[in-house]
């Protein structure tokens, strides 16, 4: 009896991955191997940046609130310490949008931290 090979599943499974890597350079786009390996590898790439995106912003977030800081003449840990004595919870992110976007109440948040 000759061997049953499901060709309609393998095929679809193959067109599935060959359409999710249209726009790739080359080979990566339409052999087979070399697509499967460049998709996965997209895979672990996409599952280690979602994680390093978060590490980023916090990193941005920082440096946009020491530059204010700086500009009160405070330095960004000085700054956050005298934030946690006065009870000023508020995260870094808002934080860094008032520095930014809102001067006058970053100034104000910073007066109420030198005390």
């Amino acid at each position: 009896m000759p061997r049953s090979v499901n060709h309609v599943a393998s095929r679809a499974k193959r067109k599935r991955i060959l359409k999710l890597t249209r726009g790739y350079f080359g080979a990566r786009k339409n052999v087979w191997t070399v697509a499967k390996n460049t998709w996965e590898k997209g895979l672990t790439y996409a599952f280690r940046d979602r994680r390093n995106k978060k590490r980023n912003f916090r990193a941005l977030w920082i440096q946009r609130i020491n530059a204010g800081a700086r500009i009160e003449g405070l330095s960004y840990s000085r700054l956050m310490g005298g934030l946690k004595e006065a009870g000023i919870e508020i995260n870094r992110k808002v934080l860094a949008d008032l520095a930014m976007n809102h001067p006058e109440t970053f100034k104000t948040i910073v007066a109420k931290a030198k005390k």
